[in-house]
């Protein structure tokens, strides 16, 4: 009785593994969360870490406002990769999250519950309401970015409110008023009128905006000097000369103290009037043309020219109001636009105050904290300033001063929060002065000295501290931490006391909250000077708060991190305007170097046509529905596969592909554990030169390999890891090597040493594999780790490299480069399969018998493989012949070196054995097993087949 095809199944070793084929990721990460705090495994990777060096990325501070976004995924998943990576290459990588808990969109938050701080509820009732608030939105975040698989220490986070960190920025700022940086002024600010408060650099965004331009006379008080500057002659006394200004902020003009012209560039005395009446009109010659062709001119004449320079100190009326103004001159007047002269209210704009400083020109700002014209302003009081610009206009078309007018679409700045357009208004405010001490000296070299990554960082911050104003620190708020100063009631100066004061003050803050500032009589800390201080009652601008983390976090928490400056800050490539910057300036303000050893920035996530994320535009993609649906390891993936230095596409359609991408992944993981069943390591490792050449190949190549993704992890270049381990899994996996050896895995005996010397590589390779793969897909990686046969630690994550890879010696006869030759007619030979597959002269590429021509260099190399070269091609015949017999239809291929070899492949006509699907002319040779090939039977019924290389 025949053998039964089943039966000869049973010989097999047909891979088998409980690691799941489905990832049902979305079902299975809860569960490994759970597994992964209960063993309280972010302690146990710190307690493996003791005594390794520090490697720290500090967090840069999320707002603690709202559910997390698509971006806020980005960035903290960047962040998880960079840190356990880290852990893998052998550092104690701690990981410390925070918060930025203070600051106005929380205010607005709490306003609508509770209502407005010293109405309806006491300022003290409304900080606890926004402490609340704030914890709250912190848990949320927290939970959120925990499922994201992102190690940390989640139950010792920073919170900017935490009244230790609130006493650390009252120390902070004491230590950068001893260092002389401080100083008080009324200057103009970027003042947003529905916050009600002065905005810093970092919280303005610039957007279109649609304003009137004007053109206004400013008539010279004197004509006759004027005619003269010019070498014009004089039309006489009764002709008014005007000096022409450009504005798109007419509501400034009750500010103006003088007009400004270019000492350098030329300007003309033009003869001619919109109206045919006598007049003359000064310009800047370059905007000539332009100017006139605004006014409607068409007869006029060049009566003069003169320089800039000449024009100093002219006096002129000033266009509505009973008093005259300089002519000063200005760097920062262009011919851009406009008419070469521009207007000056040094309390409306930050060049209009510096070159007001030189003059000594009065800081005139009558406008109030919520836009209206305050009472006493001629004209406007109690208007609004965006009622003010069209009153203005027909005041002066009244008046004759108007010239022009029309509309302008300009790129104007707009408050972040509230996406209205601000004013510039000049208040009693707090700086941090940039030319005060060499701080802007001592901030561009600290960036000098700094690694930028993208490299572009380096030139985009150094432009921002270049050009940047003072830094205004304080701002009109109840939610956040006080300026403890006390000033003189009459000078204004800062106590003599100060530091000692602001220690004392930090202490009972960090016992009871910056409620503490609030609630202290002055007369505990001055005694009898108290009659003569006043209590200051800004609080700091929140970017304060989060720029001198480095101080209440890497300082205060040294022993666990390590002291500053960290090895590492990593954020969007906006915070070259916040965060960094905001970092920058205070660190070198303290201790004159920068908080950061080098800078990362990523770009901003848009969707697949590059549009940003909106919710009436449909595309918002939510990390909470991804990691409900798809699995936080899919977006993890597309995060690494992304490159991140640019804009980020996103878009349900490119996280389909992202996890057909990750299938291909997992798979390959899948079928190196399937086929280590029965595997023990201890027993049944083969030592490295008893392996077969082919499994040594491989082992070298994943050694090889695991260079280079270390190297791209040093690196952070994340998407080249991506594509290095999709082409090894697509390529060098599956689509050579694990097809090679599925015939030795299944078809040879258990203990066999071909099948055991393939084992020993896929259990190197999986050993390495799982590693590369768990900064990225850390869910799936430590789920993989536990079906890898032997003993192991609890997860892959106490780990550092796989250091047991072998690489092949120079020597041997079938290095790499044989190998590659060897891949190179592969490819040529399924060619050739493919064309009798469609053909449908084979199915299988086991149904075909191949003849290689080749020349002699090549023929020997293939000629080491032997009989086993079928097994490479995965043929049941691979014969080698000489190349100059090769027949006229041979198909030919090439060598990378350019060599020629040529392929014959034609259907086999042997018997089929089936239980390895060879053809061999040897099938049913043997009585007893008459459906079975030679090699078949002895591996069924005899000592074994064996293998010499494949």
């Amino acid at each position: 009785m025949k053998p039964d095809v089943a039966d000869y199944k049973a010989t097999l070793n047909l891979p088998q593994t409980d690691f799941p084929m489905k990832a049902n990721l979305a079902q299975r990460e809860p569960d490994m969360l759970r597994r992964w705090q209960s063993n309280t495994l972010y302690q146990k990777i710190r307690t493996c870490s003791q005594g390794r060096p520090k490697f720290v990325l500090h967090d840069g501070p999320p707002y603690a406002n709202g559910d997390i976004h698509i971006g806020h995924a980005v960035n903290k998943i960047l962040k998880d990769i960079i840190v356990k990576s880290k852990t893998l290459s052998g550092f104690d990588a701690p990981y410390i999250p925070g918060w930025d808990c203070h600051g106005l969109p929380i205010e607005l938050q709490v306003e609508k519950k509770v209502g407005k701080a010293g109405a309806k509820v006491s300022p003290t009732e409304f900080r606890l309401a926004c402490r609340d608030y704030a914890q709250q939105q912190v848990g949320r975040q927290r939970e959120d970015f925990i499922r994201l698989g992102v190690f940390g220490d989640w139950e010792n986070p920073y919170l900017t409110m935490d009244p230790r960190f609130e006493a650390d920025i009252v120390r902070s700022l004491a230590r950068i008023i001893e260092k002389g940086h401080l100083v008080q002024g009324y200057k103009p600010v970027h003042w947003c009128l529905d916050c009600g408060s002065a905005l810093a650099e970092a919280e303005v965004e610039y957007e279109d905006k649609v304003s009137p331009q004007i053109d206004v006379r400013f008539r010279a008080v004197d004509t006759a000097r004027v005619n003269a500057l010019f070498g014009a002659d004089n039309p006489g006394a009764d002709v008014p000369v005007s000096i022409i200004i450009w504005t798109t902020t007419p509501w400034t003009l009750p500010a103006n103290q003088a007009v400004a012209v270019h000492a350098d560039l030329d300007y003309v005395l033009l003869d001619g009037s919109p109206d045919n009446d006598p007049e003359r009109l000064i310009l800047a010659e370059a905007l000539l043309e332009r100017c006139v062709q605004r006014y409607g001119l068409e007869n006029y004449r060049i009566a003069g020219r003169a320089k800039g320079q000449a024009l100093e100190n002219l006096s002129l009326h000033h266009p509505f109001y009973d008093r005259d103004v300089p002519v000063i001159l200005g760097e920062h007047v262009t011919t851009e636009t406009g008419t070469g002269a521009v207007h000056i209210a040094p309390g409306h704009g930050q060049e209009d105050y510096a070159v007001g400083l030189k003059y000594k020109l009065p800081v005139d700002n009558p406008v109030g904290p919520g836009g209206l014209f305050v009472a006493g302003t001629p004209l406007l009081e109690g208007m609004h300033v965006n009622k003010a610009n069209n009153f203005l206009i027909e005041l002066m078309r009244e008046n004759g001063t108007l010239l022009a007018v029309g509309k302008l679409e300009h790129s104007y700045p707009h408050c972040w929060r509230h996406k209205t357009p601000l004013i510039f208004r000049a208040t009693p405010q707090w700086f941090i002065g940039m030319d005060v001490n060499g701080l802007r000296e001592q901030a561009s070299q600290a960036i000098g000295e700094t690694r930028w990554l993208p490299d572009w960082g380096r030139a985009r911050i150094e432009g921002m501290v270049e050009n940047r104003p003072d830094w205004c620190i304080s701002r009109q708020r109840t939610w956040g931490v006080p300026i403890t100063l006390f000033v003189h009631k009459e000078t204004g100066a800062l106590h003599p006391n100060t530091a000692d004061i602001m220690e004392q003050v930090a202490q009972r803050i960090e016992t009871s909250g910056i409620d503490a500032w609030y609630e202290l009589d002055p007369v505990e800390f001055l005694g009898v000077d108290a009659e003569h201080y006043v209590k200051v009652t800004d609080t700091l601008d929140v970017w304060f708060d989060s720029g001198v983390t480095h101080v209440a976090v890497l300082e205060r928490r040294a022993a666990e991190l390590a002291p500053p400056p960290a090895d590492l800050y990593l954020e969007g490539s906006d915070q070259h305007r916040g965060w960094f910057q905001s970092s920058l300036l205070s660190s070198v303000a303290m201790r004159g170097v920068a908080p950061y050893k080098a800078v990362l920035t990523h770009g901003f996530t848009v969707d697949a046509q590059g549009r940003k994320m909106s919710k009436s535009l449909g595309n918002v993609v939510a990390p909470q529905k991804i990691f409900q649906t798809l699995g936080a390891d899919i977006l993890r993936l597309w995060v690494a596969a992304t490159d991140y230095s640019a804009e980020m596409n996103v878009s349900e359609e490119i996280l389909k592909r992202t996890a057909d991408s990750y299938r291909r992944m997992r798979n390959t993981l899948r079928y190196l554990l399937s086929n280590l069943n029965g595997f023990d390591p201890v027993a049944d490792l083969v030592a490295n030169e008893n392996m077969l050449a082919l499994d040594r190949w491989a082992v070298d190549v994943t050694l090889r390999l695991q260079q280079q993704i270390i190297e791209a992890y040093d690196r952070y270049q994340f998407h080249r890891i991506y594509q290095l381990i999709h082409n090894f899994c697509a390529v060098t996996m599956g689509g050579f090597y694990l097809d090679v050896t599925k015939d030795r895995q299944y078809t040879m005996q258990t203990d066999s040493r071909g099948r055991r010397s393939a084992q020993t590589a896929m259990f190197h390779i999986a050993e390495a594999m799982v590693r590369w793969l768990s900064p990225i897909l850390s869910f799936t990686a430590d789920e993989a780790w536990h079906y890898i046969p032997g003993s192991r630690v609890d997860s892959v994550f106490l780990e550092t490299w796989y250091t047991k890879l072998t690489p092949l010696p120079e020597s041997e006869p079938m290095n790499a480069d044989f190998w590659r030759n060897v891949l190179v007619v592969r490819e040529a030979v399924g060619k050739q399969l493919e064309i009798l597959r469609e053909a449908r002269e084979i199915g299988a590429s086991l149904d075909a018998e191949v003849d290689v021509y080749c020349e002699e260099a090549l023929c020997t190399q293939l000629a080491l493989l032997g009989d086993e070269l079928r097994f490479v091609l995965i043929t049941s015949y691979a014969r080698l012949q000489p190349a100059e017999k090769r027949p006229k239809n041979a198909a030919e291929g090439k060598l990378a070196n350019g060599g020629s070899f040529w392929i014959k492949a034609t259907p086999s006509e042997q018997e089929k054995c089936v239980r390895c699907w060879h053809h061999r002319e040897d099938v049913g040779s043997n009585k007893k097993h008459p459906q079975l090939c030679g090699r078949c039977v002895e591996n069924v019924a005899g000592k074994g087949e064996k293998r010499l290389y494949v």
